[in-house]
């Protein structure tokens, strides 16, 4: 709002002094990320005692932990305090009508709501069950289905790739050493000389033409996956205090500089990465989430004031998720979200190993010989006897080093 505040009084030609910066994306992001934290850290406390006031605290199911029955009655969904947090900057520094926030701001509010109404039929029934799973996956297919029409069919939503033979220009001029504007469903392929991969190219046994007409049936079920994977994972994550905080925001950090070098083409240019036009606005989206996150995982550390609870989990996972489509860094989550992969990987693993055990060995066998001794990841190493703080500072320190290698492929092919 502010942004086109500035662009109505210029044009009237009036010019208030310190206005003007409101021109450049880092200075927008820049007070983005402190406006988000501050709602955060000054208005989560109101918001966690309205949440205790309204008696919406966490039903504890008993699975032996340590000190796991005494956050019975925690404040639970937290994840409207990240919410709350990154909608009002966003509203103010962005050009909202921008094709990439919108999506961003559909995602957030769609994730958020299948999470709040989880988390509120949680404390309803008195139970553990919630939604039923079944209705979580349709919302996740819903987001994926309206992420991948949005991205395939959108006019705005567009690339310039890089001539392969380009030649240092002037740097004033760096436009020339791109290709016109594409409207094609190309993605980033990490550690990989030539790295751009094209889905269209899936469709091997079409001419180009067809292929690409048609590459939609190919890219809108790996978007639908994507977003669907990324969510879980971040749900499964948050299972003890700051885990799912802490590493998303690093994720979140990470994605907001690759936004900011995408959509400039000078950095583009000297990066020799993909021009992604429009897309610059996203960082100021990215950093929001990361002040807001923060300023949340100042009550969620250990001993957690609140939790974020669904609403805050499958929200992080799905715009994580839609980040990563947006910027044509899908290929890279796998690495970048690795401590969601790895929990995700441990729950298969332990229901794989445990059924496969059962049938062969019989229930007695199966419930004494477990792949881990609980699972996701983190319960593991708290029966082990680590305590949640040292798991939580590890797996955020694994969740720095993977986002190095992330930025390290910006430079090696």
């Amino acid at each position: 709002m502010l942004y086109y505040l500035y662009e109505y009084l210029t044009s009237q030609g009036i010019h208030i002094p310190g206005l003007g910066m409101l021109k450049y994306i880092s200075f927008r992001a820049g007070i983005a990320v402190l406006f988000s934290l501050i709602i955060a850290l000054v208005y989560g406390k109101r918001i966690i005692n309205y949440l205790r006031g309204k008696q919406m605290g966490e039903l504890v199911r008993d699975l032996g932990l340590d000190g796991q029955k005494q956050k019975e009655g925690t404040p639970t969904m937290g994840g409207l305090i990240i919410i709350i947090a990154t909608i009002i900057p966003v509203l103010l520094f962005t050009r909202i009508t921008n094709v990439y926030i919108v999506l961003l701001l559909v995602s957030m509010l769609w994730m958020g709501a299948i999470g709040f109404v989880d988390d509120y039929l949680k404390k309803i029934k008195k139970n553990k069950d919630g939604l039923s799973g079944k209705f979580k996956i349709v919302g996740q297919v819903g987001l994926g289905l309206i992420v991948g029409i949005t991205m395939y069919f959108h006019p705005d939503i567009t690339v310039k790739r890089k001539y392969a033979d380009a030649k240092v220009v002037n740097r004033n001029n760096v436009e020339q050493n791109f290709m016109p504007t594409e409207k094609i469903t190309v993605s980033t392929v990490p550690f990989a000389k030539n790295n751009e991969f094209d889905y269209s190219g899936i469709l091997f046994w079409m001419n180009d033409k067809d292929a690409h007409e048609w590459a939609w049936i190919v890219f809108i079920p790996i978007v639908i996956f994507i977003v669907t994977a990324v969510s879980n994972g971040a749900n499964i994550t948050d299972g003890i205090d700051g885990l799912a905080a802490g590493t998303s925001a690093i994720i979140l950090l990470t994605l907001a500089l690759f936004a900011y070098l995408s959509g400039n083409i000078i950095f583009a240019d000297y990066l020799n990465i993909m021009f992604l036009p429009n897309m610059g606005e996203t960082t100021i989206f990215a950093v929001a989430m990361v002040g807001a996150v923060i300023g949340f995982f100042w009550y969620n550390t250990y001993p957690a004031q609140v939790f974020m609870g669904d609403t805050g989990s499958l929200m992080l996972g799905g715009v994580i998720a839609v980040l990563a489509i947006i910027l044509r860094k899908e290929l890279l989550i796998p690495v970048l979200c690795g401590i969601f992969l790895i929990e995700n990987v441990s729950v298969m693993l332990q229901v794989v190993v445990f059924k496969y055990r059962k049938r062969k060995y019989g229930l007695e066998y199966a419930q004494n010989n477990r792949f881990f001794r609980m699972s996701p990841l983190h319960h593991h190493y708290q029966k082990g006897g680590f305590h949640e703080s040292k798991i939580v500072n590890r797996m955020i320190i694994i969740g720095v080093v993977l986002a190095i290698v992330c930025l390290i492929t910006l430079k090696m092919r």
